[in-house]
Parts: structure tokens; C-alpha cells; sequence
């Protein structure tokens, strides 16, 4: 059977009967799974394309809108997260592609995942479905450059050996060095764990290895796979994606490292063949020596960004389809919100015989730098908050909206205003306004400083810190007490007592304590530090 094959169509699911040209022919050889064609358009063959929208699952899977220049290799990237990639074929004049893959699970798993949050190929979206056919019939001889992709894909898959012999320079799979990626993170205006991190890579084979730090301002990871080819497919298909949608952008290059030292297994640190490593109770984890060496790495593109870094507590995400379904519910992801965004909040609800500048400035001060706090004199449940910048303003949003703050559930969103307006020379508005500019409680004017690192949503459970030594665990309990709640636990810090965790009965109880309490003077020149804890006691 080497003739033209006219039962098999190739599925196109547009609503419309457009007609797609493509040489689709039966394989010669039944064994040849790997088979990739790639059709010119100028063929005279044509197929009608499928008039409905949701097909049933298929492996077969209809790609559209991809760019023009687009290459194999990054449309089968597409798909390895997922599976074992056996056959594709190439429109490349209608910017159409069609992608098989070993199993229908495998498909029915990337579509969950890509309709949840869109793919993007050259910084284009393109859109994925199911296509009506059940399997792509191809011949291996249309396109051998297409053919020796796949074919390099599939023996990298299949035995993890470097590829060799094949003369597709620009497209190939050739394995990497070093089985340690570098990751940095764009655009971090919602958390990225060290958890989520070993979800989205370990599509790719096995993760051994994570280390999660601030430099440069910026959140980065060093992760080591099991296999240097691991890391290649990976760098290959996440290197420019988004985690969530329009923001964290993954950055990913090769480490000059071949081996991490991981110290401490917690949130910032994890050795996955060693899970007998202790917490550390927080202490830095990155080693001095992996720290020097990755200084002397070069920087992966160079180019400034604007981002909010920060290892940032789980938003219970149990994996990372579920991440990319949560993104798309607009829970996670703020699309079209530019990097500098807008740095004004708009608070309302608020408890107004309570509310003050102070307390506005200390609890938003958890997630930027509070430069202007502004209560409205005509509607004083509301008040304007500007930040640093427009990503302190995401985080304190995405933090605080829906809290309670003086027994009043407040609502956060972004103020038509860019900046707060101070009152005119000689008004007196009742201290309404307050300029803090230049206050010294500022938590992120340090860059890279470890605060970035410890940004968490609120919680029942506080971080304190700076504590002098003759304050006792009975000092802190009373003193935590008088602010209205039930302390729960108490815990110094093994290792070092100026720290510990207090917890309150309820997360209110918890943000009312913080507003009183940080920066409360405890004697011997030691100001408490009150921040929330993604740990419990």
C-alpha cells in the first residue's frame, strides 16, 4: 500500500468547511511510528475540514495559529510534557499542525491542561483540540527534515543516549552538558514554590534535586535532573512559558554546575534522594560554594526586568494542571496587567472607627513598600494605598483582598488613580494622609534583600523576630494576648532565639497582632518584626 490513502482525513476543528491541502499517505512500514511529514500546501490533494467544534478525545491533536517560522521541534516540545510523541505533520501554509501522540490519555491530559492556560509559541498564542481522525497515516519519505526531528526526539526518550548523525542543526535534540537548569522567574506577581517548580519539570523525568533563592531582586532556581537529556527537553519546552497567565515567566538556561549540595530539606531548599536532610528552621540553604560559583555564571538574557521576587507559599495547588486551571479562573493570573502596572490600591470596607494610616501602612508594608496611604474624607470605609511599584500592588492585592481587618471583610482592587495626592500646603485634613515615603520601616528598599523571600498570605501563624534576649516565651505570650486574641503556640527557634512562631486562634486575630506589634519596642533598642508564617506549630 503505497498509494494515496483517501479514508484518512486530517481533523480540523474550525466550525467551518475550510479546506486544508496536505499529503497524508499510508506508511509503508507498519513498525515506523515515528514517521513526520510536512505538507507545502501546494499539493493537490485537499481535505474538507471538520464542521464541529468539540470533538470526542483523540491522540490526534489539531494545533492552529502557530507562526509562520515555527519549527518541528517546538511543536513536539508541545507535547512532551505529556508523553511520547509518534507522528506529526506540518501545514506550514495554513499555520496548522497536527501532533499524535502514544496514547489518547496523554492527549486528553495536554488538552486539559493547554485550554486551562494558552500556549505560546514565539510569544504568539495558539489554540490545541482534539482532532476527529484517530491516527495520522504519513509517509517517511515527504519530509526527511521533519522526519529527523522526531526521530531525535523519539531516541532521546527512548534511551536517554545523545543524539548523533543527524544533520538537522537547528532543530535537533542534542543533549546539554549539565543535567542543572538555572531558572529565573519574570514577572512574579503570584507565588511560585519550590513544589510547584518540581511539578512542572518533573514531566520531564526525574527531579533530584532544588535549590530556591533571591538574587538580583529576582527569584531564581538552581534544579538538577537525574539525566543531562532531562534537563535539554525541558530548557527545550518551558524556556519563555508562562507559569500562570501573563505573569512568571520562566527564564531557564544551563548551570555551569553538575551537582547541587543541598543542606536542608523545607520551602526553599529540597534534596528528593535524601529526605532524612533537617528543616534548618529557615537558615539560608544556599551553600557558599554553589553561591560563589553561581556568581561567576553570566547573566541568562541580560535585560531589566521589573519583578517582585519571592519564594511564596502554595496557593494549594495539588499539581500543575490544576495550577494552569486555577490561572485561567482569573484566581491566580491577572491578564493584560503590564510589569509596572498600576502601583495605587483601592481598600474599601473598611472599619472606619478603627482604620488609621498607621495600620493600612503596616499590614499592606507585608507586601511592598507603602509610599502614600490617602483615607477618603467623604467615604472614610475606603482609603488609597500607592506602593513601590505595580507588582507590590498585585501582591498586596492578590494577599489581602477578601481579609478581615477590624471585624470587617475588606475588599482590594486596583484604583483608576496612579498616584496619591497629598493635601495642599496648610490644609489640615484631619491626618487623613500620610506621607511614607521615607519611613524606615520599609521591608524591601534592600535589594535582595531575604524578605522577597518571606512573603506569605495571611495566617493564624506569625514569624517574630529580633526578639532581645531577656524577653521570654511568657513576655511575648501576654503580650501578644492584649491584643484581643487567643494565643495558640509558641515556638523559639532552636538554633537562634531571637526568633520564633506565635500562633493565634484565627488569621484576623493574627493580622490584628501584626498591625499592633511590629515594630513594638521590646527594650535593649530591639523593635519586634511581625511577619506571617507559611508554617504552622
Amino acid at each position: 500500500m503505497d498509494g494515496i490513502v483517501t479514508d484518512v482525513a486530517v481533523g480540523v476543528k474550525r466550525g467551518s468547511d475550510e479546506l486544508l491541502s496536505g499529503s497524508v499517505l499510508n506508511s509503508p512500514n507498519s513498525n515506523m511510528s515515528s514517521m513526520v511529514v510536512t505538507a507545502n500546501g501546494n499539493d493537490n490533494k485537499k481535505f474538507k475540514g471538520d464542521d464541529k467544534m468539540d470533538g470526542a478525545p483523540s491522540r490526534v491533536l489539531h494545533i492552529r495559529k502557530l507562526p509562520g517560522e515555527v519549527t518541528e521541534t517546538e511543536v513536539i516540545a508541545l507535547g512532551l510534557p505529556f508523553g511520547k510523541v509518534t507522528n506529526i505533520l506540518m501545514l506550514k501554509g495554513k499555520n496548522q499542525a497536527f501532533l499524535e501522540l502514544a496514547t489518547e490519555e496523554a492527549a486528553i491530559t495536554m488538552v486539559n491542561y493547554y485550554s486551562a492556560v494558552t500556549p505560546h509559541l514565539r510569544n504568539q498564542p495558539i489554540y490545541i483540540q482534539y482532532s476527529n481522525h484517530k491516527e495520522l497515516k504519513t509517509d517517511n519519505t515527504l519530509n526527511q527534515r521533519a522526519q529527523a526531528v522526531l526521530q531525535a526526539v523519539t531516541a532521546v526518550q527512548a534511551t536517554n543516549a545523545p543524539i548523533s548523525g543527524t544533520t538537522v542543526s537547528e532543530s535537533a535534540v542534542t543533549p546539554a552538558q549539565s543535567p542543572v537548569l538555572r531558572i529565573i522567574i519574570d514577572n512574579m506577581y503570584y507565588p511560585v514554590t519550590l513544589d510547584v517548580l518540581h511539578q512542572i519539570f518533573s514531566k520531564f523525568g526525574a527531579v533530584l534535586k532544588i535549590i530556591t533563592f533571591t538574587k538580583n531582586n529576582q527569584f531564581q532556581a538552581l534544579l538538577q535532573f537525574g539525566d543531562p537529556v532531562n534537563a535539554q527537553q525541558a530548557k527545550q519546552a518551558l524556556d519563555g512559558q508562562n507559569i500562570y497567565n501573563a505573569c512568571c515567566t520562566l527564564r531557564i538556561d544551563f548551570s555551569k554546575l553538575v551537582n547541587l549540595n543541598v543542606k536542608y530539606n523545607n520551602d526553599k531548599s529540597r534534596d528528593y534522594t535524601r529526605p532524612d536532610l533537617p528543616s534548618g528552621d529557615g537558615q539560608p540553604t544556599l551553600d557558599p560554594a554553589i553561591a560563589a560559583a553561581f556568581a561567576k555564571e553570566t547573566s541568562l538574557l541580560g535585560l531589566p526586568v521589573a519583578a517582585v521576587p519571592g519564594a511564596l507559599s502554595p496557593l494549594a495547588i495539588p499539581n500543575a494542571a490544576a495550577a494552569a486551571a486555577a490561572a485561567a479562573a482569573g484566581r491566580v493570573g491577572m491578564p493584560g496587567v503590564a510589569a509596572g502596572g498600576n502601583t495605587v490600591l483601592l481598600v474599601s470596607n473598611l472599619n472606619e472607627e478603627m482604620v488609621t494610616p498607621q495600620s493600612l501602612f503596616t499590614l499592606f508594608g507585608v507586601y511592598g513598600d507603602v509610599q502614600r496611604v490617602k483615607i477618603l474624607y467623604n467615604k472614610k470605609d475606603s482609603a488609597l494605598i500607592q506602593m513601590a511599584d505595580g507588582n507590590q500592588s498585585q501582591l498586596a492585592m492578590s494577599h489581602l483582598n477578601g481579609q478581615k481587618m477590624y471585624g470587617k471583610i475588606i475588599r482590594v482592587t486596583l484604583s483608576k488613580h496612579h498616584t496619591v495626592q497629598l493635601p495642599r500646603e496648610g490644609l489640615d485634613d484631619q491626618g487623613l494622609t500620610k506621607d511614607f515615603g521615607n519611613s524606615p520601616l520599609h521591608r524591601f528598599k534592600k535589594p535582595g534583600s531575604k524578605n522577597f523571600q518571606n512573603i506569605f498570605p495571611p495566617s493564624a501563624t506569625l514569624h517574630l523576630s529580633n526578639i532581645p534576649p531577656s524577653v521570654a516565651e511568657e513576655d511575648l505570650r501576654t503580650l501578644f494576648a492584649n491584643t484581643g486574641g487567643t494565643v495558640k503556640a509558641f515556638k523559639f527557634f532552636q538554633r537562634d532565639h531571637k526568633m520564633a512562631l506565635l500562633q493565634m486562634s484565627t488569621v484576623e486575630e493574627a493580622i490584628q497582632a501584626l498591625i499592633d506589634l511590629h515594630n513594638y519596642n521590646l527594650g535593649e533598642s530591639h523593635h519586634l518584626r511581625v511577619s506571617f508564617s507559611k508554617s504552622t506549630i
